[in-house]
């Protein structure tokens, strides 16, 4: 019998919260978004593996943050920093963020 499960290092800081269950509120973790890139992670950087361009680390907050979120024109310098607050608010909900944990990585 083979175990089909792929093993992948993730590199995290200390501080980082623990991941929350599947459907749990966000907490901040990183560990979605250090394994690889969402969607709209994938079409913006192109990139399919390994951790996301725009994972940013909240040292003061303990917590990691979608810099697609916080900063969208630090992370795509052809974005006007007016378009901003649109461009979070877009991709905001193209990643349904504020719906929960959507992250099945297994850190066991």
């Amino acid at each position: 019998m083979s175990d089909a499960r792929h093993l992948q290092v993730v590199h995290l800081q200390r501080a980082a919260p623990a991941k929350p269950a599947v459907g749990a509120p966000c907490n901040g973790c990183g560990v979605c978004c250090a394994a690889e890139p969402c969607p709209v992670g994938m079409l913006l950087f192109r990139q399919r593996h390994g951790p996301c361009p725009a994972l940013i680390w909240q040292a003061a907050e303990a917590r990691y943050r979608c810099g697609l979120l916080c900063a969208p024109a630090r992370h795509l310098r052809w974005l006007p920093r007016a378009a901003d607050r649109f461009a979070a608010r877009l991709f905001a909900r193209w990643i349904a963020a504020g719906a929960g944990c959507d992250s099945t990585v297994d850190i066991g």
